[in-house]
């Protein structure tokens, strides 16, 4: 990368994939809505930050504590070098660590993993369209949970009845 090697990497900022997609603020979105990414990982943050020059590395197995899904593509949290030894800036034009978030989240879309994903943007949309028709009618039901829907989700999460 732009900078020499620190000797205490605990003095990189911490970016989590959770930072930067198009959650609410209270599930850990970090930036505006509108410059948001949609499912952004860990991997295609270091590419980004490693591409401009950052020095940057990837810890594998850090979970956002507010990520209740613990899935492996949301596991790894990015680690990213702002400053120097002496407190002088690595790249200028990353003053904070919301200017590489803010970064991040314009070129992720762009990358070309992503732009080659065009086939199944569609069927998302068309999903999003029937959750919204189906809403309504969920509110109509009640708040009792059957015996045969709590038998399935014990037996799926292989819990004891």
């Amino acid at each position: 990368g732009a900078c020499s090697e620190p000797r205490s990497q605990d003095r990189f900022i911490c970016i989590y994939a959770a930072y930067l997609s198009n959650k609410t603020i209270a599930e850990g979105r970090r930036i505006p809505v509108s410059e948001a990414v949609a499912n952004p990982t860990a991997t295609e943050i270091q590419d980004v930050c490693s591409e401009v020059g950052l020095n940057v590395f990837l810890e594998k197995n850090k979970m956002y504590s507010r990520e209740w899904n613990h899935d492996v593509q949301y596991r790894d949290r990015v680690r990213v070098q702002l400053k120097q030894e002496d407190g002088g800036l690595c790249l200028v034009q990353f003053l904070s660590c919301k200017s590489v978030m803010l970064y991040a989240a314009e070129i992720t879309p762009k990358l070309k993993r992503r732009t080659q994903k065009t086939g199944g943007g569609d069927q998302s949309l068309q999903q999003g369209e029937e959750r919204k028709k189906r809403k309504g009618k969920e509110r109509k039901r009640s708040n009792l949970v059957s015996a045969s829907s709590l038998w399935y989700c014990c037996q799926k999460h292989e819990w004891k009845l």
